[in-house]
C-alpha cells in the first residue's frame, strides 16, 4: 500500500477526521472524536513516515522488525512509526491500523460511539 492509498482508506473510518498541522509539529492527523488514532510526519528528513497505536504486544513485535521504530515521544504509549509503508506488508497493516482506530473510538462517550455506529 503506498502513502496515498493509506491516506484514503484512513478517510474512510467512520467519523475520522484528516488534519494538516503545520510547524513547528508538521503532522497529517487522523481523529475519531478528538482521539487521534494515526498520524504522519509531513516535513523533512521524515517526511510520509506513518504512526500509529499498538497493543503492547504487538509493540514488542513491531519495534523488533526492520523499518519500524517507537513513535517519538509517544513510543512509551506503545505508538509505533513506520519509516516506509509502502514496504510493509498490507493487510497486517490495515489489522494495525483498525486495532488504533477501535481503540481511540473506545475512549469516546458511549453516546458519541452510538452516533458513529449509525454511520456505518
Amino acid at each position: 500500500m503506498n502513502t496515498e492509498a493509506l491516506k484514503t482508506w484512513l478517510r474512510a473510518f467512520p467519523g475520522a477526521v484528516e488534519t494538516l498541522h503545520g510547524a513547528p509539529s508538521n503532522i497529517l492527523t487522523y481523529k475519531v472524536g478528538d482521539k487521534t488514532f494515526a498520524y504522519f510526519k509531513t516535513s523533512e528528513p521524515e517526511r510520509w513516515r506513518f504512526s500509529f497505536r499498538a497493543t503492547p504486544d504487538r509493540f514488542l513485535e513491531l519495534t523488533g522488525m526492520p523499518g519500524v521504530k517507537p513513535a517519538r515521544y509517544m513510543g512509551r504509549y506503545h505508538w509505533v512509526t513506520v519509516v516506509r509503508v509502502a514496504q510493509f506488508q498490507e493487510d497486517y497493516l490495515r489489522e494495525l491500523v483498525q486495532w488504533s482506530y477501535e481503540k481511540a473510538r473506545s475512549q469516546l462517550s458511549k453516546a458519541r460511539q452510538r452516533a458513529l455506529d449509525a454511520v456505518r
